[in-house]
């Protein structure tokens, strides 16, 4: 494993424009692209979406089901737990690790996002970034359009409205909404 690699999975800053990674986000791009393409005459059938997506994600419950197009880093970093669905134009991107538990239900568009980049103007011209894990809990419902940031964990029986965007951990049981998004109620 070269540094950059190992620098991204402990959290570090680390320059994404590696060779190794390059490839990897190659291998990964052809995995998206074949998944994307599916459902349509001489496209994969059901068997073929699933395996594309055990050989993409790191891993993957049964019954998970993801409408395409469905777009990631690296794809290795992402597990998806049992009968968890996923509308279209999903963007999870990974070199942090993303944790969707089981009995999720993510809308059209929202976007799990695990890096950072640089505040300062040369070290981000240059390309540094690191990422923070994300991690949804069970039974969480994510409306359509939401941002979920580096580093938060939303808890299980969670709901975020359509359109809001989590800056911070979100406690398990409640509703919230906007932009950053704040909890309005306690769900019982």
């Amino acid at each position: 494993m070269g540094d950059n690699k190992r620098l991204m999975l402990a959290g570090e800053w680390y320059l994404p424009d590696d060779e190794e990674l390059v490839e990897a986000s190659r291998r990964r791009a052809g995995l998206c692209a074949a998944y994307n393409g599916t459902g349509g005459e001489g496209m994969p059938d059901a068997d073929g979406r699933e395996w594309i997506l055990g050989e993409l994600l790191g891993s993957v419950g049964e019954g998970v089901r993801i409408r395409p197009p469905f777009n990631c880093d690296f794809g290795a970093y992402i597990s998806i737990g049992a009968r968890t669905f996923i509308n279209f134009g999903a963007v999870f991107l990974d070199p942090a690790p993303i944790t969707v538990g089981s009995d999720v239900q993510i809308g059209p568009n929202v976007q799990l996002l695990t890096p950072t980049h640089e505040l300062d103007t040369e070290r981000r011209r240059a390309g540094w970034e690191r990422a923070s894990p994300v991690t949804i809990g069970d039974n969480v419902w994510l409306g359509g359009g939401v941002i979920v940031c580096p580093g938060v964990t939303i808890g299980e029986n969670t709901v975020v409205g359509a359109g809001s965007v989590v800056t911070k951990d979100l406690p398990a049981g409640v509703l919230a909404v906007g932009n950053p998004a704040r909890v309005i109620r306690k769900l019982e």
